[in-house]
């Protein structure tokens, strides 16, 4: 037996997922168990069977999975995916999302850690074969109840019925297995349409400003007045701050967020369009290769109509590459956490905390009250990100880090309203508060896309409180246009939040793994990676499931098509095209290398290059500042996160002040290559360099 003490802890390793939910959900999620117990058994017997190193390489990979995964559903109440690995393996975003070990549950990393260590460490006898066999079979017995429950309980969330592990390697095949169907004839135009026909609300307006303030992954269900209206609660993380500081706001409590992503959602807002109902390259991404789209676009509108337009954001703009993209769709200036001055009361790593972000943007609307010129601006938290902005005794004191940073988060935007009231602003301001996604709720999976939307206009008075009839992100564009009386061009889709309709509302989103589909004729649609669909009647695409939801015999398949058609809007299938990722812009550069992420010169992430494509990279740089000895240059590319060497890259030359190089590569895809990523790295004592050039160029084979 003394050769044996890792069997008790390397079982407990194995199937410590199976017992924690038992502990949490006793037995209502027997096929969530099914699948904790097949994938737990699957690797205590590779851990069983194999030399030590590999067993300790298993255990590993395992507790990280399902630490990891734990995080994901308490921060967004989804499992990862494939896509996820270029934030899940991202240094610097795990790094600044764990740093100071400020877990969401911490208790399960440290158990895990407890039962893992001694299964790695102490000795293990491996049992006669017969038992791998035996093993291997009762696993394999579990994976066929787990598929015959699955197919007929699919009405369960994806986290009820996969262990993170078992989705993450059944999310990729479903889509081999399941691939999007060509677009059908019968595409919905109310998916496509910009519909102004209802009756408007308002006959004259007085607001000449507009703020729009997207408060990080807050779902419509912390509002109290919009979670009653949409039959809701939760105590636990209301509101009542800013719903005392908003008694006469328009509120919409029937409001979707599309996807998750920040990027994402504030495309979806800023240029009234659908954001990519997949995880393919955001849409923001590729507005760079359509430049008529991207002056489509509320800040480009609005200046091109007069307004100043103004992007201000707590977090560093680099991530995402917003420092390129707000440019872009319009934006005259364009400010992160680098603007603020005021120190933040407490650490936190992605920039600066929700109370010091509306002083400063209390002090930003006094600057552009001052120059007697119409303005519009828009306000992008990041407190409630995970980690959370909080320090820890407060945390402590609400016994979860995501509850205290919403509280901090009320206090300081309610404040902020109370700010702008006295002030005088909100008397010619027109207000929208939004969030860019949803963080969603153990509730149900649909709250992942339930956004926030509440709007305060001068003519409070004149406006229900409460906006029936449902409406998304998409809207907002249309929503501003239409309140102000600017003519919405023709790319522009949505309905306007000042207009009643009495027709029902074409509505999608993709979160949770689930594509959903609210249509016309009152019918609901979720289809899942894994290609079940379930339909019933409905009255939104939020709420409780429908009373007859049961399996789709055939129209929801329709919804891969619909979702590919509207994936494909900024750029359709085309020969080549070229996305942009620099504008001259000078970096200041770190004495030496220390992390290939946070280090990084360009916002060229997670790109798709399709089979059978050429991309050609140009790159132009020049040295503004360098010391005798140079800057130090080099280029890495990453696929799901991991180096590639198989590319052949350039070398450049130690640049000194005021030269400069022009480098252009080559290289081919055989192969689709996803979640690709280009790392520009410079060092150099007080140096600065100018990246005036970073052009990522696509060419499709059509002949192939």
């Amino acid at each position: 037996m003394k050769r044996n003490t890792a069997l008790p802890f390397l079982l407990l390793t194995g199937f410590l997922p199976a017992l924690q939910r038992l502990f949490h959900q006793g037995v209502s999620e027997p096929i969530g168990l099914l699948s904790d117990c097949s994938f737990g058994l699957a690797i205590v017997l590779i851990a069983l069977y194999s030399p030590r190193w590999i067993r300790v390489v298993v255990l590993v990979l395992w507790v990280l999975a399902q630490a990891i995964a734990h995080e994901l559903i308490l921060a967004m109440q989804r499992l990862p995916v494939w896509e996820d690995l270029h934030y899940l393996t991202d240094p610097g975003f795990m790094l600044k999302s764990t740093s100071g070990i400020n877990l969401s549950s911490p208790s399960m990393l440290l158990l895990f850690l407890v039962v893992a260590l001694p299964a790695c460490c102490l000795p293990l006898t491996r049992p006669a074969w017969k038992w791998f066999r035996r093993g291997t079979m009762l696993c394999l017995l579990f994976l066929f109840i787990h598929g015959f429950l699955n197919y007929r309980y699919d009405d369960q969330s994806i986290i009820a019925r996969y262990n993170p592990l078992h989705w993450f390697l059944v999310d990729p095949l479903s889509s081999l297995l399941h691939p999007q169907p060509e677009v059908r004839a019968d595409f919905p135009s109310g998916l496509n349409e910009l519909d102004l026909s209802g009756t408007p609300l308002l006959t004259k307006t007085k607001a000449k400003n507009v703020l729009i303030i997207l408060l990080e992954g807050i779902p419509g269900m912390y509002y109290p007045e919009i979670g009653k209206a949409m039959g809701v609660t939760s105590a636990e993380n209301e509101m009542h701050r800013l719903a005392a500081a908003t008694p006469n706001a328009m509120l919409v409590p029937d409001f979707t967020a599309h996807s998750h992503q920040t990027i994402r959602g504030l495309y979806s807002a800023l240029c009234g369009d659908f954001s990519k109902l997949s995880w393919d390259t955001p849409k923001a991404f590729e507005l760079q290769e359509n430049q008529e789209r991207a002056q489509a676009c509320l800040p480009a509108l609005m200046t091109r109509h007069g307004w100043s337009t103004h992007f201000l954001q707590a977090a560093s703009l680099g991530f995402m590459g917003k420092d390129r993209l707000m440019p872009l769709i319009g934006f005259q200036q364009v400010h992160g956490d680098e603007w603020f001055t005021e120190p933040n009361p407490f650490p936190f790593e992605w920039g600066v905390v929700d109370s010091v972000f509306f002083q400063g943007a209390t002090q930003y609307i006094a600057n552009l009250q001052s120059q007697k010129r119409p303005w519009m601006l828009t306000l992008l938290t990041v407190g409630t990100h995970q980690p959370y902005g909080v320090p820890n005794d407060i945390a402590d004191r609400f016994g979860s880090r995501k509850t205290a940073t919403v509280d901090l988060l009320d206090q300081s935007v309610a404040g902020f309203i109370e700010k702008l009231r006295k002030d005088g602003v909100l008397k010619d301001t027109l207000v929208i508060i939004t969030s860019d996604e949803s963080h969603g709720s153990p509730i149900a999976d649909w709250i992942s896309s339930w956004g926030l939307a509440l709007i305060l206009a001068p003519e409070e008075k004149q406006l229900p409180r409460i906006k029936e009839g449902g409406y998304g992100l998409v809207d907002i564009t249309v929503t501003v246009l239409d309140y102000l009386g600017v003519e919405a061009p023709e790319p522009l889709i949505g309905r306007s939040m000042f207009r009643r309709y009495d027709t029902a509302r074409e509505m999608v989103s993709y979160t949770t793994s689930k594509r959903r589909w609210h249509t016309a004729d009152n019918l609901r649609y979720e289809c899942s990676d894994d290609g079940r669909c379930r339909v019933g009647t409905a009255a939104s695409l939020l709420g409780p499931p429908p009373a007859d939801f049961a399996r789709d015999q055939g129209k929801g398949a329709q919804l891969f098509a619909i979702t590919k058609a509207l994936d494909l809007k900024v750029l359709s299938p085309q020969n080549k095209k070229t996305l942009k990722f620099a504008n001259g812009e000078i970096r200041e550069l770190p004495e030496q290398i220390t992390n290939e992420w946070s280090n990084n010169l360009v916002g060229a992430q997670y790109l798709n290059f399709p089979a059978h494509s050429k991309v050609t990279v140009a790159i132009s740089l020049k040295a503004i500042k360098a010391a005798v000895s140079g800057i130090h240059l080099k280029l890495l590319i990453k696929q799901w996160e991991s180096t590639q060497n198989n590319i052949p890259l350039p070398t450049f030359p130690v640049l000194h002040t005021g030269e400069d190089c022009e480098i252009e590569f080559a290289f081919d895809n055989p192969e689709a290559r996803q979640s690709f990523s280009f790392h520009l790295l410079g060092e150099g004592k007080e140096a600065s360099l100018q990246v005036e050039k970073f052009n990522v160029t696509i060419e499709n084979d059509r002949e192939k």
